[in-house]
């Protein structure tokens, strides 16, 4: 699959898979006979893992580090779990702060919802 043909597929430009690859996010992919890039159908779900780790908020340089254990091969099996996990604790911590703060701007609307109903009973009592 060519360059142009993943970039539409993953929505990234081909300035950006060219970056992915010289900073090892993906393997440089084997060339074909005219010396373009020929990336194997695998690469489309690599890379939409990266995007969902990126998603997260998984930061470059802890993508970048995965990549290159995953390209190492099974003896990094245990290390990319560690980060997995690592990363995984970090997201719940994030959902419960947000839930918290969710939950604090359900109040203040249902607060200022009470505040505009007392405001319009008000005006039409006088």
């Amino acid at each position: 699959m060519r360059i142009s043909q993943v970039a539409a597929k993953t929505g990234l430009s081909i300035d950006t898979l060219r970056f992915y690859e010289k900073i090892g996010l993906i393997e440089p992919p084997p060339r074909d006979g005219a010396g373009r890039r020929d990336y194997p159908e695998e690469v489309l779900g690599w890379i939409r893992f990266l995007a969902q780790l990126n998603a997260t908020g998984m930061k470059q340089a802890d993508r970048v580090r995965y990549a290159r254990l995953r390209a190492e091969g099974a003896a990094t099996v245990p290390e990319r779990r560690r980060m997995l996990e690592a990363h995984r604790s970090h997201m719940q911590a994030q959902m419960q702060a947000l839930e918290e703060t969710l939950a604090l701007m359900d109040r203040k609307v249902a607060l200022y919802r009470d505040m505009e109903h007392k405001l319009t009973q008000e005006s039409t009592d006088v």
